[in-house]
């Protein structure tokens, strides 16, 4: 099951029990995927229709609640069709245009668990978040500007910040920082989920953490190695030289162990000393050999 199935699946079964919240959530259900059609005066249409079951099962709850209506009205129907869709219609004129009238009220997001509930409906509708395993990225596709717009300023009234991309006919809201979707899935009171994404960045953010450690020390190492190698090389070109029997035995000492322990530390080289000698002091040691060599060449 993909991520966003996860959130739409925990989404649709979060029933408000305030009205007002149900009418929020059904008027960005019904910018989604409804619309009105009068063709006369005696006879309007509502229609919703959905390819998510879950979806179309939850707006036909939430119409059931906020308006009184039941399965087997002669005016509500739900017919499947061609085994992708789910249509819900509603035929009576006079409780057409009063559900037309809440769901298209200015006052709809003007509580902010109403502003919830409208972004919650709006992502079930047209949300969709990628698996945060592979990369940081929530969208809902929009029919058009206004509607996009719309949900970009209830999410700023949570202090989410969202952007605006035109693709094709469509319009997507989308975010891409981390904690900023943590935030949008709190908006949408999905509380399973936003856990699941934290824990999944949390394991990711560790997982990188460790691969640039190891990294580095393979950098270090090779570092290392590639330096001790160059040092030897110095050395075997000074031994059997006069300069080089001339030095002093403590200098010749770490030449000969720099030489017979190529992997070794600056720190081990030091330990085998005698006495034993500090990192710097062996360093100090091997740079004098390579300045040496490169007077030579």
């Amino acid at each position: 099951m993909s991520f966003s199935s996860i959130v739409k699946e925990e989404l649709s079964k979060k029933i408000s029990s305030a009205r007002h919240c149900q009418i929020a959530e059904l008027a960005a259900i019904y910018s989604f995927c409804g619309s009105f059609v009068q063709k006369n005066k005696e006879n309007s249409y509502i229609f919703f229709n959905f390819e998510n079951v879950l979806v179309a099962n939850k707006c036909f709850t939430l119409m059931k609640k906020a308006f009184t209506i039941y399965s087997g009205c002669d005016f509500v129907n739900q017919i499947a069709y061609d085994e992708k869709s789910l249509t819900i219609s509603v035929n009576d004129k006079e409780l057409c245009e009063k559900i037309q009238d809440a769901l298209e009220s200015f006052s709809v997001t003007e509580r902010t668990c109403c502003r919830r509930a409208y972004l919650r409906g709006a992502y079930l509708c047209g949300g969709s978040t990628t698996d945060p395993g592979k990369s940081y990225h929530l969208e809902i596709v929009c029919k058009n500007k206004k509607s996009a717009d719309k949900i970009i300023e209830l999410f700023e009234t949570f202090d989410v910040d969202a952007k605006l991309v035109e693709r094709g006919r469509y319009y997507i809201v989308y975010i891409k920082d981390s904690n900023k979707i943590v935030l949008a899935l709190n908006v949408f009171e999905a509380p399973v989920a936003l856990m699941e994404y934290e824990n999944t960045i949390i394991m990711k953010e560790m997982r990188n953490s460790i691969n640039r450690q190891n990294n580095c020390d393979v950098a270090n190492l090779n570092k290392t190695v590639s330096a001790a190698q160059s040092v030897i090389s110095d050395i075997k070109q000074l031994m059997g030289t006069a300069e080089y029997e001339n030095l002093p035995d403590n200098i010749k000492e770490v030449a000969m162990l720099r030489v017979e322990y190529p992997d070794a530390s600056l720190k081990e080289l030091g330990e085998m000393l005698t006495p034993p000698l500090g990192k710097s002091g062996v360093n100090h040691r091997l740079r004098k050999l390579s300045e040496m060599a490169r007077k030579r060449s």
